[in-house]
């Protein structure tokens, strides 16, 4: 492969990485799978060398490691602070309607919005149900930051295969 080209495909798939990286900040945008389709057309265009293939099956633990934190980071936030499940999922789905209709801050508002009305109506008490929305926006923080972290690797790894090829 000529060396312009190979350049242009590195630099073109730091560009989309980061594109996925800097997406994460979005609850429901899927930067960690953009981040990972980025690196498997790596690997297609530029060939897979050994080093590659297992640094991308490491890549691939990581995207699907950084779904179940999602998850689990959100909806262990709101539950621990005393939200049903019922709540979790109601928010879930306005975050998911929100950042459609109004991306990308629609999800932001709409899934605290969610957790706060579905659980006043569950327990009749304003300070309970703050108290759970309060849960749901740490837990999202901390997802955000779990996987902004867990985009890093990624690119780091990446950068490592890239960097082997040349």
């Amino acid at each position: 492969m000529p060396a312009w080209l190979d350049v242009s495909i590195f630099g073109l798939t730091l560009i989309v990485m980061l594109v996925g990286l800097f997406g994460l900040v979005i609850p429901v945008f899927p930067g960690v799978i953009v981040i990972w389709l980025a690196a498997l057309g790596y690997g297609v265009v530029s060939g897979f060398t050994p080093l590659g293939i297992g640094i991308f099956i490491i890549i691939s633990l990581l995207m699907l490691a950084s779904t179940v934190v999602d998850n689990v980071l959100m909806g262990a936030g709101a539950r621990k602070s005393g939200a049903s499940w019922v709540a979790i999922l109601v928010a879930t789905v306005a975050g998911i309607a929100g950042t459609l209709l109004l991306p990308p801050i629609g999800g932001l508002l709409a899934a605290p919005l969610a957790v706060l009305l579905v659980e006043y109506l569950r327990v009749r008490e304003w300070n309970k149900a703050l108290l759970a929305t309060r849960g749901l926006a740490i837990g999202m923080g901390f997802t955000v930051l779990a996987r902004f972290g867990i985009g890093v690797v990624m690119i780091l790894l990446w950068g490592v295969w890239a960097w082997s090829r040349g």
